[in-house]
């Protein structure tokens, strides 16, 4: 196939995708949001992003179609599309990018000044103003991004300044995306002409060839190189693996400050230095006979973001000179095919000197994994009198599902690929999070956007340690999505205006916090909808929650609000009455239910749950003699005595052990055993029956 066909496929793909993703949220007229949304995903992938917000917004000599502030607040992303809906794709000229630019710095000139008084205040876009314009004292860097389905012949542009404000540009085309999308990689690989940029090449010494699969250099950066290199490229040059730890966001180490400003030449000897990766290095000999390098492709700080991120903001917020800084890397150049093998594990081996949780370098990929296969062989009951029934297809690597229907030889083969997997019923990893993190409610969690949602979400994933993914998982967490969507549905057709993602989510983690999570999922598996009554019931939960959102106390930025806990403690104690309907609905909680009620990442998986199954046997007696009979004979920690007394309780009450109690219960139980605990039964008789 010829790459003009290939792009033509690209574009189309892209724009169907904006079409399902406008319809499925009942929002056909905004079907640019949905395009912009789904370019700041790719974005985010490839790290040039971090979780921007869609808000358009237009005017006389404005426009803007999102945007995203550091934590930091010092850097301001600014996004405006065009979307031409054209398969092929027709070319944006030059005149068009410079307009676009134009307008979006129109804005920027309006929302710094007070444009936010001029716009509806009920309205995203004046949050996205009033934001803006908070941001006047603090604002160090500008970043202006335009995304377009069209061709380009846009060059690369220098960076400007506005109001002594340096400002770049980044123009992403159909082109570009492609090029990102279809790599195998999901970002551009960066690369940095250190000749060029900086007017010398980086001294090194090369270690002894005798390594098969990379090859490493001890090399010593200067101060300015590396805060230019974080300058010029964010979070892309902190990206492999452990992006979520290393965009070194928040407070910088106050020790490498204090060092970097007042005793510069010192540097080297404090700090431990960065672990880099290249996929490709250009040498050359300096004058000095030492060997230099001259040019990088691929180059990635996989340890030592901190470091970076500090003589970053010693240079633009404290102002000091640190060319006399200098910071000793090793630099590990890695064969390309044991790139996703090898950096994975510097990364991990590497990160020592401050604690790095396991979910910072891999987002279990049990879960992810195990949700793909099942996806791909677990139909969804037939609905509405149909006899055909579909998939629903979990797509844990951006794309997938382009992929998958693209292999199919023919175009029957293409519908009918599309018929048992709609793309209505496509899910990815990001909606995973959004989901789970709404059942356990995390409102303000979800409304911190997909990229850090799912950091949340990976978090707290690596901090159960295990979930084991089987076909009753994978129902209701469909079940969960069918929910999610729906709701998304009802509250756009309450013409709120704005905020309807984070007025879903709080409304459901409400519905959810005063049902205690009894909504039965496995019902709305098998009729693939929700009932009439709980439609009713989010109905009237997102007016009353709406109104809790949009008035947030002391005049606070509804933005920023929404995304604080605060704000959700202030929503789960509001009024609400369940109505009957609902109520009757249900899961009963007492175990001879026939439903299991669903709690979430602190659920039960397959073999958690056959560990309560079997605990859910032992008598409360037994565990009361247990406990007894640990504390007269001085075995086990208290702890254990104690959650052995509980255990017995939960037995007596006839209620189930939660998966951590399970376990332990389990050990106790064997450790009890080991150090001569016999359990009687009703005669005196010492048991042999050995608890599992």
């Amino acid at each position: 196939m010829r790459a003009d066909e290939e792009l033509s496929i690209f574009a189309e793909n892209l724009r169907q995708e904006a079409i399902i993703r406008s319809e499925l949220e009942g929002r056909e007229e905004f079907r640019g949001d949905a395009f912009t949304d789904i370019l700041i995903g790719y974005l985010t992938d490839a790290g040039d992003l971090d979780d921007a917000i869609v808000c358009y917004h237009k005017a006389r000599g404005e426009e803007v179609s999102g945007y995203a502030v550091s934590v930091e607040r010092d850097c301001l992303d600014l996004i405006i599309a065009i979307h031409t809906q054209s398969v092929p794709p027709v070319t944006v000229t030059k005149t068009e990018v410079e307009t676009a630019f134009k307008r979006l710095l129109g804005f920027l000139t309006r929302a710094l000044g007070d444009s936010h008084g001029s716009i509806e205040e009920a309205s995203p876009a004046h949050d996205m103003a009033l934001t803006i314009h908070s941001l006047k004292s603090t604002l160090k860097q500008v970043r202006l991004f335009l995304l377009t389905d069209g061709r380009t012949t846009e060059v690369k542009r220098t960076t400007g300044t506005f109001q002594d404000i340096p400002v770049s540009y980044h123009v992403w085309d159909i082109e570009r995306l492609f090029r990102c999308a279809t790599s195998g990689q999901h970002r551009e690989p960066i690369e940095i002409d250190f000749q060029e940029m900086f007017g010398d090449s980086v001294p090194c010494l090369p270690m002894p060839a005798d390594a098969c699969d990379y090859r490493a250099y001890l090399a010593i950066m200067s101060g300015d190189v590396l805060a230019r290199l974080h300058e010029e490229y964010g979070p892309r040059i902190l990206e492999r693996n452990v992006r979520s730890f290393l965009q070194a966001k928040g407070k910088v180490n106050r020790g490498i400050q204090q060092t970097i400003v007042e005793c510069p030449e010192r540097f080297l000897a404090y700090n431990n230095g960065i672990s880099v990766t290249a996929a490709e290095i250009r040498l050359e000999k300096r004058r000095d006979g030492s060997q230099g390098i001259t040019w990088a492709r691929d180059l990635q700080i996989v340890n030592g973001g901190q470091t970076t991120a500090s003589i970053h903001h010693a240079m633009k917020r404290e102002r000091a000179d640190v060319s006399r800084v200098h910071v000793q890397a090793k630099l590990s150049v890695i064969d390309p095919e044991c790139v996703d093998e090898l950096v994975p594990l510097i990364s991990r081996y590497a990160n020592s000197q401050n604690k790095v949780n396991e979910a910072d370098f891999f987002a279990n990929d049990q879960l992810h994994v195990g949700l793909e296969k099942l996806s791909r062989i677990i139909w969804a009951p037939a609905v509405s009198g149909a006899q055909r029934q579909t998939r629903w297809f979990y797509e844990r690597a951006r794309g997938q599902y382009q992929d998958a229907r693209g292999r199919e030889p023919t175009p029957a083969r293409k519908r009918e690929f599309s018929a048992v997997n709609p793309p209505s019923q496509k899910f990815t990893k990001a909606d995973l999070a959004k989901f789970e993190n709404t059942w356990d409610q995390l409102p303000q969690s979800v409304s911190l956007g997909a990229e850090k949602n799912f950091r949340v979400f990976t978090t707290r994933l690596a901090e159960r340690k295990q979930l084991e993914p089987d076909h009753k998982y994978f129902e209701r967490l469909v079940a969960k999505a069918i929910l999610f969507r729906r709701a998304e549905k009802i509250v756009h057709e309450q013409k709120f205006g704005g905020y309807r993602a984070n007025i879903v989510t709080y409304s459901l983690a409400l519905i959810l916090n005063r049902t205690s999570q009894r909504i039965d999922l496995e019902r709305i598996w098998r009729a693939q909808d929700i009932s009439p009554a709980l439609a009713e019931f989010i109905t009237m939960v997102s007016r009353v929650v709406h109104d809790s959102l949009v008035n947030p106390p002391n005049g606070r930025n509804v933005t920023e609000w929404y995304k604080r806990e605060e704000c959700w403690k202030r929503v789960s104690e509001l009024p609400l009455v369940i109505p009957k309907g609902v109520q009757a609905e249900l899961i009963s909680v007492e175990r001879t239910a026939s439903r299991e009620v669903d709690h979430g990442l602190n659920g039960a998986d397959r073999t958690e749950r056959r560990l309560i199954e079997e605990l859910a046997n032992v008598p409360a007696e037994t565990w009361f003699r247990l406990s007894k009979w640990a504390k007269e004979t001085g075995t086990l920690e208290r702890w254990q005595r104690s959650l052995a007394y509980d255990l017995g309780r939960l037995a007596g009450q006839g209620r189930d052990p939660s998966p951590k109690q399970a376990k332990q219960g389990t050990r106790i139980l064997h450790e009890a055993r080991k150090l001569g605990f016999q359990n009687l039964d009703s005669d005196g008789v010492a048991s042999t029956k050995e608890e599992s």
